[in-house]
């Protein structure tokens, strides 16, 4: 399978050693960056990219997955999930990992490198590459869904959009007026 990697300095060790994990395993690996520490760099660029480059990847119909760190993992997912197509998922446990795939067929997941130990973290992405999605119908529908909304700005069959009002306003809206008669 081939992972892509991205991450900012928080994550570097962690990028280096993963990139040998993985290869170890098997993984075609590719990196991509930082490639050096700079206490100041900005993580989009290299998340977007390892983003790109799993979806391309799969529309190409080649096995690819990835994994992006930062110091939360927090703006790495989304930073990743900009791209169309790109289905990252936060994970911060083997629970998190192994449901990613198998209800949301995530391509990507983030982790926090100042959150996990590297031990941790190999665990979680193995956890990932080796599950698979699990098919069932409900899970499917919802990714479909997310998908059509990415491509169409749309759902069918339910109202999405800007015009939805706040809860509040919709119960407001549906209660009988409270005002006094004129009589």
């Amino acid at each position: 399978m081939r992972i892509h990697l991205g991450t900012d300095h928080a994550g570097l060790d962690f990028s280096r050693h993963l990139f040998d994990h993985l290869t170890a395993t098997g993984h075609e690996v590719i990196d991509h960056g930082p490639t050096g520490y700079d206490p100041i760099d900005d993580y989009p660029s290299f998340c977007i990219n390892a983003a790109l480059g799993v979806v391309r990847d799969q529309r190409a119909g080649v096995e690819a997955l990835g994994i992006v760190f930062g110091g939360s993992g927090n703006g790495e997912q989304i930073a990743a999930n900009k791209v169309n197509g790109a289905r990252a998922a936060l994970v911060w446990s083997e629970a998190t990992a192994l449901l990613a795939r198998q209800h949301n067929d995530a391509n990507l997941i983030a982790i926090g490198a100042r959150q996990h130990t590297v031990d941790e973290a190999v665990s979680f992405i193995d956890t990932f590459i080796t599950e698979p999605f699990s098919f069932e119908e409900r899970h499917a529908r919802r990714i479909a869904q997310l998908a059509e909304y990415e491509a169409t700005g749309a759902i069918t069959g339910v109202h999405v959009g800007a015009d939805v009002p706040a809860a509040a306003d919709a119960q407001a809206d549906a209660a009988p007026s409270a005002q006094p008669s004129a009589e």
